[in-house]
């Protein structure tokens, strides 16, 4: 089951990497974020922690992907907030549904979620500053 997990989730990801609009990417890589965050709640419940740790780095992954697909697209965070505004958002919703995660995991287990929630919360922070940054 884990090995179809893996296939499942890699191909996912690898047909979002080659959809050729960056906007529609990013979108898409954030409902991915989302997809494997469930995934990764319900193998935790289930008690397969291997499975939760796999999935939370498809989170870290989706996450990652949306903010490079925005930042390739050479827009200006300020002046076209449209979709930098709309993965803020989702970022931060996954934020908190990760520290949720958190906190509903064992001690030990604790720090994988600690990882990738550090990861979104660093593309959360970068996609904000881009919004609210002054003109240069």
């Amino acid at each position: 089951m884990n090995l179809l997990l893996i296939v499942i989730l890699a191909f996912d990801l690898a047909s979002i990497k080659t959809e050729p609009n960056l906007e529609k990417r990013s979108e898409l890589a954030l409902d991915h974020a989302g997809a494997a965050l469930d995934q990764a709640r319900e193998a935790y419940n289930a008690g397969d922690v291997a499975k939760m740790e796999l999935a939370l780095g498809e989170v870290g992954e989706s996450v990652e992907l949306a903010y490079h697909a925005l930042t390739d697209t050479g827009k200006d965070a300020r002046r076209n907030p449209k979709f930098f505004k709309r993965a803020e958002l989702r970022t931060r919703e996954l934020m908190r549904r990760l520290e949720g995660i958190r906190e509903t995991v064992s001690y030990q287990d604790r720090g994988l979620v600690e990882i990738v929630r550090d990861r979104v919360a660093e593309v959360h922070d970068d996609l904000l500053k881009g919004i609210m940054s002054k003109k240069k």
